[in-house]
C-alpha cells in the first residue's frame, strides 16, 4: 500500500485498531483459512495491522510472519510477539515461501490497476498447494471513505477472474455485511484459493 492518506488515517487511528478484539466472524475466518494448512505451516500475514490475526496464527500452532505499511502497525504487532516489518505489497518478492496467506481487508488498498499483479506474487510465494485469504469488500470502482483511505470495490465474477487466470484453483467464498472504523455498513466477500 503506498497510498499515503491511507496510511496516515491507520497511523492516527494505531492505538483503537490494537485495542479491538478478535470477534466471532474473525474467528470463523481463521478457521476457514486454516482448515486446509498442515500443523506448523508458514504463513505470511499480508497486511497484518496491529498483529491481532497473525497472533492468533502463532497460538494455534503456525509459523507466523507479517507485513504491514504503517509503521505504528508494525511496532504495535512486534509488541506482540509477532516477526512483523514495515512492507508494502510490492515487497512480496519471495517464490515458494509460503503455506498460506493471510490478506484480511489489506488488500482492497491497492488500486484496481496494480491488483492483478499483486494477486500474482501471491501465486509465486506461495508453495505448491498453499491457500490465499482474502477479504474484500464488494461492489464497483474506487473511492475514499469518510475517514480518508482509499478504497478498491469488487464484485464476485470480477475476482474469481482475477485470481483464475493468476493460476489458482478451488476457490471458496462468503459473504456478509459489517460495520467498519467509518461507520459504514458494508457488503464484504472472505475468499480462499489455492495455488
Amino acid at each position: 500500500m503506498k497510498d499515503r492518506e491511507t496510511v496516515d488515517v491507520y497511523s492516527r487511528k494505531a492505538e483503537v485498531y490494537a485495542d479491538l478484539p478478535m470477534t466471532q466472524e474473525q474467528t470463523d475466518a481463521l478457521d476457514m483459512f486454516t482448515a486446509g494448512l498442515a500443523p506448523g505451516a508458514h504463513i505470511l500475514d499480508l497486511g497484518c495491522g496491529p498483529g491481532i490475526h497473525t497472533l492468533e496464527l502463532m497460538q494455534r500452532g503456525f509459523s507466523a510472519c507479517a507485513i504491514d505499511a504503517t509503521p505504528a502497525f508494525v511496532d504495535a504487532a512486534r509488541a506482540r510477539g509477532v516477526d512483523a516489518h514495515f512492507g508494502t505489497f510490492d515487497d512480496l518478492t519471495e517464490e515458494d515461501a509460503y503455506d498460506g496467506i493471510w490478506a484480511s481487508f489489506s488488500l482492497l488498498h491497492a488500486p484496481k490497476a496494480d491488483f492483478p499483479r499483486h494477486i500474482a506474487a501471491c501465486k509465486r510465494a506461495l508453495r505448491d498447494g498453499g491457500c490465499l485469504f482474502l477479504g474484500l469488500k464488494l461492489g464497483e470502482g474506487e473511492h475514499r471513505d469518510d475517514l480518508g483511505r482509499f478504497y478498491a470495490f469488487y464484485t464476485q465474477d470480477e475476482l474469481r477472474g482475477i485470481l483464475t487466470d493468476a493460476g489458482f484453483d478451488r476457490l471458496q467464498s462468503r459473504t456478509g455485511k459489517g460495520k467498519g472504523l467509518a461507520g459504514t455498513i458494508d457488503p464484504f466477500i472472505l475468499l480462499t484459493a489455492h495455488a
